[in-house]
């Protein structure tokens, strides 16, 4: 670190973003995250006893992964480079491989390389940091938003333990929003604001587990905010609302998050939970999902976990697409809402689908070696004396519409594909098909 690096961050420690001013400078410090910083925890031990080997943090914005990278980095005596991979290269990464190689070699000193947001970095970017990485000549800590294991080349997790950080707890962030006003060193406290305690709460559940953007509210609350009578600026209620507005939903459409969110409003109609459904829905409209996407999931689920135990689910899912492109939205939330709220209160049945998974096997795994000759096409010139349709009876010429006859091929005779349960209409079809079994 140069002059310039050195002077510009001791004036960011005093003038910086509230945010960035209250980061943790030791790991007692760090409010959260306690399922792998707690004291009997291997990243706590290994920071602590500076052994620490690559590692990969992901998690939501504001949930601490700059702040472990730092509180690493003031407690470590090797050598501690950040880059950030929305502006860095290939050549800031040789930059930093060439130093750390100068430092083993010359004094033995390790040396570690914090990426933020590595998953920017290309896969021949995150390539060229493997050999390094599996050398020791750098310890990587990489942090990102998205999940690694899709975004972060296999090769280079394999070297590196993964951490997940979640969102904090509201009374995290209720700490760190005191924290925040009182602190008169880093933080507001030079002030000598006052805040309410339920403009704590709203600010702590506003947050949505995102510790920066209930910081940040508490910062704006504090510069904006006139004195009372008393002298002193008093965050209200009314205050923190107009400083935080509304929550912030935390779903990318092209993200880890976005297949977490589909995924929950599939199984919440799966599992026949209707308000779930409808709220995992919303929360897709609300971040502006696709809505013709998410109808395909909804005929989908009518198809796949309703089947045959209620085959209108399909219909009322398919009609719900037909209506949104016709409407468009925001009405088109309402038959999307309405096939979600039926799928989700239908009988369950995946009979149909296991079916034909079923079925597939079969003709995966069981060479046939013709269709059986009776059901074949009806005979046309010639064909008759080969034995195409002779012997098929017409199923409309028998009482009930109904004669006993061969139709699989000959190596699947007896072969059970769709297997009807007791729910819903399959218990109808049940027992129709337990009685067609008793007819001669």
């Amino acid at each position: 670190m140069d002059l310039f690096d050195y002077m510009n961050e001791q004036k960011s420690e005093k003038e910086g973003p509230l945010a960035s001013r209250l980061r943790p400078r030791s790991l007692e410090e760090v409010v959260g995250q306690q399922h792998i910083l707690g004291k009997d925890k291997m990243l706590y031990r290994a920071i602590k006893a500076d052994k620490l080997s690559s590692v990969i943090l992901f998690g939501p914005p504001g949930t601490g992964k700059t702040t472990i990278a730092q509180v690493i980095a003031a407690s470590t005596k090797a050598n501690f480079r950040q880059i950030n991979a929305t502006t860095a290269g290939k050549k800031d990464m040789e930059e930093v491989v060439e130093e750390a190689r100068m430092a083993r070699a010359s004094y033995g000193t390790k040396t570690i390389l914090f990426i933020d947001e590595i998953h920017r970095f290309n896969k021949a970017q995150q390539d060229y940091l493997l050999p390094y990485v599996e050398n020791g000549t750098v310890i990587l800590i990489g942090a990102t938003t998205e999940n690694p294991f899709f975004e972060v080349n296999k090769a280079l997790l394999s070297r590196s333990n993964v951490f997940e950080l979640k969102p904090l707890d509201k009374k995290d962030v209720a700490a760190l929003v005191r924290r925040a006003v009182e602190d008169e060193e880093r933080g507001m406290g030079v002030y000598h604001p006052v805040i309410d305690e339920d403009a704590v709460e709203f600010l702590a559940d506003m947050a949505g587990g995102d510790a920066r953007r209930a910081i940040n509210a508490v910062e704006l609350a504090v510069l904006t905010t006139e004195p009372s009578e008393d002298g002193k600026i008093h965050i209200t209620l009314p205050v923190a609302e107009e400083c935080i507005q509304r929550r912030s939903l935390r779903y990318d459409k092209t993200g880890d998050s976005h297949y977490d969110v589909i995924s929950a409003f599939i199984k919440s109609m799966r599992g026949s939970d209707p308000d779930a459904a409808v709220y995992w829905l919303a929360r897709m409209l609300k971040a502006g999902e696709d809505p013709k996407f998410i109808a395909r999931r909804i005929m989908i689920c009518a198809s796949e976990d309703v089947g045959m135990a209620d085959p209108r689910a399909l219909l009322v899912a398919v009609a719900a697409a037909e209506t949104v492109e016709r409407v468009g939205m925001p009405e088109g939330r309402i038959p999307l809402a309405e096939a979600a709220v039926y799928v989700a209160t239908a009988p369950k049945s995946n009979a149909s689908y296991m079916a034909v998974d079923k079925a597939m096997q079969a003709v995966e795994e069981v060479a046939i070696e013709r269709v059986p000759p009776h059901i074949t096409n009806a005979p046309i010139s010639g064909m008759k004396e080969f034995g195409h349709g002779v012997g098929y009876k017409y199923a409309h010429d028998y009482p009930g519409h109904y004669v006993r006859q061969q139709y699989l091929p000959d190596e699947l005779v007896g072969t059970k594909f769709f297997e009807p349960g007791d729910n819903g209409y399959e218990k109808d079809i049940k027992k129709y098909m337990e009685f067609l079994e008793k007819l001669v």
